[in-house]
């Protein structure tokens, strides 16, 4: 930020921003005059009040003389004032018994995702997201075609990591077991060991050579690389927690905000698109705040994310809410949990 700050106005905006946080009420002068450690006037506060809200770190509502941050005020604070909170030792063992309880529960990968976004919800009061590993990086081990009818395959891809994804193709007609098994040899000598991302990019190219006696199977595989290789535009690999926890924060009392939260809970391809254009830095947690994310629903949101391993693989975990969120607490958290998860996958 071009803006250099005093002493005191860092002091007077960090209180603001904290205790607008905690409260949701836009903080006054006296306030800050009574309760901080400034030991300065109401009248000098209100005159770096005036200094803050010229440089656009505060603003105040129409409806209180009080102030409160602004997105550039919000901004300011989390890069250069807020002190990353420790988590205590009692909210590591919920986190972490609670996690490993869904373990014990024998669940598969989806819903121990899925299970975990509504841990994170219960604990942070956001709307907690959790994605599955995003493939493109993958390496694609080995891959199965397997008749379950006459008119539906089930194609199991193998990533090197340990994944394991499967889907359903249908088709118009029975295959012949022999066809079908002469094409999965073919894909693994030639697919084996490339990314996934290549595969999906070039799959006309590298089954160029298969047998054109049976054109209808090599069209069939051609026609479904989206399907088979990724799957990340679809919402099906985003779960989404905390929706009743998140609309109890006193945002939401207003009808027209507690529809659009309701909203984003349900847009999963939404959510899945923003997660996915988070920067791709796994050694620190992303925070976008309101005008900084690109779409327009989103400029009353925060968004925290955060990067977990799944070998090679990656997927996203983070919580989207309201500006006015705890990111000290959720900064901590979000590390904690991705790297209790990236544990868990090794």
């Amino acid at each position: 930020m071009d803006d250099v700050l005093t002493n005191r106005e860092k002091e007077v905006l960090k209180f603001i921003v904290e205790n607008f946080i905690k409260s949701a009420v836009p903080v006054g002068s006296r306030a800050v005059s009574k309760q901080s450690d400034l030991s300065l006037s109401s009248a000098t506060i209100r005159n770096v009040m005036s200094d803050l809200e010229e440089k656009e770190l505060i603003k105040t509502p129409h409806t209180s003389a009080g102030r409160m941050p602004t997105d550039k005020g919000y901004r300011y604070y989390v890069n250069t004032l807020m002190n990353k909170a420790e988590l205590k030792s009692n909210e590591i063992n919920i986190i972490k018994n609670q996690i490993q309880e869904s373990l014990l529960s024998k669940l598969d990968d989806e819903d121990f995702l899925s299970e975990t976004s509504r841990i994170l919800g219960r604990i942070t009061h956001q709307l907690a997201v959790v994605t599955q590993p995003f493939l493109s990086s993958g390496i694609l081990e080995k891959i199965e075609v397997i008749s379950l009818s006459s008119t539906k395959l089930l194609v199991i891809i193998s990533i090197k990591s340990g994944y394991v994804k499967t889907l359903v193709l249908e088709i118009d007609s029975e295959i012949q077991r022999s066809k079908l098994e002469r094409l999965t040899l073919f894909l693994n000598e030639h697919l084996s060991g490339i990314k996934l991302i290549q595969i999906r990019e070039s799959l006309g190219d590298l089954l160029k050579n298969f047998n054109e006696n049976e054109p209808e199977l090599l069209q069939l595989f051609i026609n479904s690389v989206d399907k088979i290789f990724s799957e990340e535009e679809k919402g099906g690999n985003v779960f989404i927690g905390g929706a009743g926890e998140v609309i109890m924060q006193p945002e939401f009392g207003d009808p027209k905000n507690f529809k659009n939260i309701v909203n984003l809970s349900e847009d999963k391809n939404l959510v899945l698109h923003i997660f996915q254009n988070t920067e791709e830095n796994d050694e620190e947690v992303s925070i976008k705040i309101g005008s900084e994310n690109l779409d327009k629903k989103l400029k009353d949101y925060s968004i925290v994310c955060s990067t977990y391993r799944f070998g090679d693989l990656k997927g996203k975990i983070g919580v989207i809410g309201p500006k006015r969120m705890n990111y000290a607490k959720i900064v901590s958290l979000m590390e904690y949990v991705s790297k209790l998860i990236s544990e868990i996958y090794i």
